[in-house]
């Protein structure tokens, strides 16, 4: 309440510049348009018309100047428009596909005796957004939902953005930072700011141009009817205005999206009573957020709300798509007009059902997790450090409390202290998005696009979050570093009882590699080894190998793995259980673990085993530790050397923990 964001007090007395916006409005492969509109206030009467000046540079790390362009334009209204041709455009890309090159825009303005008398400065990247809904003719009856940046087709890997704080005004540039490259480093490429939550501060948007990263930005509507006076219609189109004016620059923010599940949970609620209803606030979503977006900042598209399209708010057909079978266990799939249905049962909830999934572009699906229990020591009483405890389910916001239960009842089993429950609903949440994001990825291009619900926390509870509130990452955030790899190589289970290997190729570049493909058992015996030559063209998913039935079937189920490694080091490696976590047969391995310090705060942590070793965790009390890599799994006889490193609190070698399932 009040005011939480920064204020200053500005004096103008001939004219000031009331707005500004910048868009590229041509892209050639050597050569880009761009336009610099400017509105202003013209404050004295009968004075001549200002003169303006727009200057545009590219610095090199050096922060000398690489060039300069600019243009001047004497007014005769209120609005004018520079364009500049730039040779060999530096474009921005999102992190994973390029440079997300930013240019210094200053704009003057200067009075009829050349005295500059107003000043605007930001920072803007050269680049082309559109969204892709042509129809997808490979799966008829279906369109694409894609975000093409500088004319090349994304697949946006990433998660949903909430408020870092549940008071929104502490968050500071420290604590966006951490989160949004938390996000970066763990190969999203797009965070979806949700409609719940807030317009964020200036820092959050400058630093994910900085550092890459997409903005799908929902407008403030989620969950809920809203009215439709004039009165209240002319609030929400000055808020808009307001947001768009703010936003517009910057080269991050992808899409504007009316809202969050409201005519999706309105024809839920009311699809037998009203079968003809339009959701309060339809106004907004169709009306006035798409006339401010189209004339404030057309280089953009408008999606009138998530989920939305198709035959069914939430469709697989058309648009995007929030996917709550699991965890929540809605059905798959429905059309309007039919009955919503549940299912809480551990079968109805589990995540293999993410394979019933056709969707074109998911933009919600997730999993409670706990945190780390240094999260939980800190925030929970010591008599309440309990699996179940009231003190426990506090920290839940979800309903009912036992959703987890049944989650880890089809993956892990019920956990027996709270140890198990940290280790089983983290196990449970990481390997159910890990299942998730493979078949997504698979089914590329007819989808494009993952994102998690949810990446980070307001409050330090069991959610869905990947990262903590304070920035502890879960076992979820380090598979997310692994599934969310430019390059994936991941296995499918197929109907006839075979399993089939995809390459799943994000880059600009086609892929070729060596990879080794072994059947063995947990304590160590290799049943089956082939080394498989893989060529995957630039942006693209393909089959690269299968193993039938038959040659599966002198393998035990529940006592052997698939796993595939590169030869090269080009992907991360990966592995495949047959049956669930619950029901596999192994041995207890017996770790080897040595810490070497190299300086410090930094250490090398290496790790060996005699059997296959599943959920290998590195453990600290800091929320700022860094680690290569954790939650891995090693097979029979491997070794791996792990970076953890901490340079701003004061980790020490005891302070390093490690341990597996």
């Amino acid at each position: 309440m009040g005011i939480w964001r920064e204020v200053e007090l500005e004096a103008h007395q001939d004219a000031r510049l009331e707005a500004v916006y910048f868009r590229t409005e041509i892209l050639e492969p050597d050569w880009a348009q761009v336009a610099v509109t400017v509105d202003v206030e013209r404050l004295k009467a009968g004075a001549p018309p200002p003169r303006l000046l727009v200057t545009l540079a590219r610095f090199t790390r050096s922060s000398e100047t690489r060039s300069i362009y600019s243009g001047g334009i004497s007014m005769s209204g209120t609005r004018a428009t520079i364009r500049l041709r730039i040779d060999e455009p530096a474009l921005w890309w999102t992190h994973d596909l390029g440079e997300p090159a930013l240019y210094d825009l200053v704009v003057y303005l200067e009075n009829e005796h050349g005295a500059r008398v107003d000043r605007y400065q930001t920072r803007v990247g050269v680049r082309t957004v559109a969204l892709d809904q042509s129809p997808d003719t490979d799966e008829p009856g279906t369109r694409f939902f894609r975000v093409v940046l500088n004319g090349v087709p994304v697949f946006a890997k990433g998660a949903n953005w909430i408020p870092a704080h549940s008071f929104v005004g502490a968050v500071d540039e420290a604590r966006y930072r951490l989160m949004l490259e938390r996000a970066r480093d763990a190969n999203m490429n797009m965070l979806r700011v949700w409609g719940g939550g807030l317009y964020e501060k200036p820092d959050f948007y400058r630093l994910c141009d900085e550092l890459g990263l997409l903005i799908w930005q929902d407008f403030m509507f989620a969950c809920a009817a809203y009215p439709e006076d004039d009165a209240f219609a002319a609030e929400v189109e000055a808020e808009a205005r307001s947001v768009v004016r703010r936003l517009r620059n910057h080269p991050s923010v992808a899409l504007w999206c009316g809202n969050n599940e409201n005519q999706w949970i309105d024809d839920q609620r009311y699809w037998s009573q009203y079968p003809e209803r339009v959701a309060p606030g339809a106004r907004y979503y169709h009306e006035t957020l798409p006339r401010v977006v189209a004339e404030m900042d057309p280089s953009r598209p408008y999606w009138p709300g998530s989920p939305y399209g198709g035959n069914d708010f939430n469709s697989m057909e058309d648009g995007d798509r929030h996917n709550w079978c699991v965890w929540h266990g809605q059905a798959d799939s429905r059309r309007f007009g039919e009955k919503p249905e549940r299912d809480f049962s551990p079968e109805g909830v589990s995540f293999v059902r993410y394979a019933n999934d056709m969707g074109r572009f998911i933009s919600e699906f997730g999993m409670h997790a706990a945190p780390v229990r240094e999260t939980l020591r800190r925030n929970v009483p010591a008599d309440g450090l309990a699996y179940n405890s009231p003190q426990m389910h506090h920290r839940n916001k979800d309903e009912p409390k036992n959703k987890g239960d049944n989650l880890m009842r089809s993956c892990t089993g019920l956990p027996a202290d709270l140890d198990e429950y940290i280790d089983f609903s983290m196990i449970a949440q990481a390997e159910g998005l890990k299942f998730a994001v493979e078949h997504f990825r698979r089914r590329k291009p007819h989808c494009s696009g993952a994102l998690i619900w949810q990446l980070n926390d307001c409050w330090p509870g069991l959610s869905w979050s990947l990262v903590d509130y304070y920035g502890f990452g879960k076992a979820g955030y380090f598979y997310a570093r692994r599934f969310f790899a430019p390059v994936l190589a991941s296995f499918r289970a197929e109907p006839d009882g075979g399993v089939s290997l995809w390459v799943v190729n994000d880059t600009l570049e086609a892929f070729e590699d060596q990879a080794k493909v072994r059947l063995a058992t947990f304590d160590g015996a290799t049943l089956l080894e082939e080394v498989v030559r893989v060529r995957v063209g630039a942006n693209r998913a393909a089959q690269v190998y299968r193993l039938s039935a038959s040659q599966l079937a002198p393998a035990t189920p529940e006592a052997t793995y698939l796993s595939v490694t590169s030869a090269a080091g080009k992907f991360p490696a990966n592995r495949h259980f047959f049956v669930a976590i619950k029901d596999l047969k192994r041995p207890q391995p017996t770790l080897d673990v040595s810490i070497t310090q190299v300086r410090t705060g930094d250490y090398r942590v290496t790790v060996g085993t005699d059997v296959y070793a599943f959920f290998v965790k590195i453990e600290t009390p800091y929320e700022l530790t860094e680690f290569q890599d954790n939650y891995l799994d090693l097979e029979p006889g491997a070794r791996r050397t792990v970076r953890v490193y901490n340079t701003a609190q004061p980790l020490t070698e005891a302070d390093i923990k490690v341990a597996c399932r």
